[in-house]
């Protein structure tokens, strides 16, 4: 049960790609994905029924991202619950998030608009 009155929602994914252009190529040809460019390693992509972004990086599993409208209430909530937390809060264009791992093993993120 939470502990606080947040709400959360699945809200965003992310990919990530050594062949960003390749990627985003495949996406687009296949799926029909769109996507806006920001600077040259991460792209946003619209038209996949849930937010998503491509980001150039190694590769890992996809980044599940949850939204919510307290950041502070849910960090100290999932450290409570078991979380590792692998990057704290910080902004990026249109909100702040901070990342974690749940006891599982599993990495998620979650941000706000504020």
């Amino acid at each position: 049960m939470m502990e606080n009155d947040a709400r959360v929602t699945l809200d965003y994914i992310e990919f990530t790609s050594p062949e960003l252009e390749k990627t985003q190529a495949f996406f687009a040809d296949a799926f029909g994905w769109q996507f806006v460019d920001y600077g040259d390693d991460y792209r946003d992509i619209q038209g996949a029924g849930i937010g998503g972004g491509l980001e150039r990086g190694a590769l890992r599993a996809p980044l599940p991202v949850l939204k919510t409208d307290d950041l502070e209430g849910m960090l100290a909530v999932v450290r409570k619950a078991g979380a590792q937390i692998t990057a704290d809060i910080f902004a990026f264009p249109g909100g702040r998030r901070f990342q974690f791992i749940e006891p599982g093993g599993s990495e998620m993120a979650i941000w706000s608009e504020s």
